[in-house]
């Protein structure tokens, strides 16, 4: 009888760590799942600028390896043809005109402009931070350059770069 209760003891004590250890190894496999997430926008840049696309002269060996390491895309599309909209497509997800990152008067944002991405807009960075995320934007924002349309002030943790265009 004694001998019954040490192994029911056991085995349950046993089950107890096999199930935490379990759980434990699932919660790591979760964390170890989520991919890291790039995203390079550069005004002007196509991809056969690119040393990974073939280009014979630019070299890029930091940018090959990402993409060896990444996805490589050939089919892509960009909102606008200028920055300030297509930046806003980007980042939202929506046609710039949504927006009203867009307009017939002025097709980008200025040093002297008072507007910029609505507060309301829900971007990609807001997304990302509710799955666990931390958001960075580094470069040039060209989305407003008050404070609350600072990255900042729209899902990013942290933001190293200038508003808009230092040709500007």
């Amino acid at each position: 009888m004694k001998i019954f209760r040490i192994i029911l003891i056991l085995s349950t004590c046993f089950s107890f760590f096999i199930s935490f250890a379990q759980r434990s190894a699932k919660d790591q496999q979760d964390q170890k799942v989520k991919p890291n997430i790039i995203i390079i926008f550069a005004d002007d840049l196509g991809y056969g600028d690119l040393s990974c696309y073939g280009h014979p002269t630019i070299i890029t060996p930091h940018l090959d390896r990402m993409a060896s390491e990444g996805q490589k895309w050939t089919n892509f599309y960009v909102a606008a043809s200028v920055c300030t909209p297509s930046r806003a497509g980007l980042i939202t997800g929506r046609y710039p005109i949504r927006s009203g990152m867009c307009s017939d008067r002025s097709r980008v944002l200025f040093p002297n402009s008072t507007g910029g991405i609505p507060t309301e807009e829900i971007t990609i960075a807001e997304q990302l931070k509710k799955a666990g995320y931390a958001t960075a934007a580094i470069g040039k924002w060209h989305l407003g350059h008050l404070n609350q349309y600072l990255p900042t002030n729209n899902g990013f943790d942290s933001y190293f770069g200038i508003p808009y265009s230092n040709d500007m």
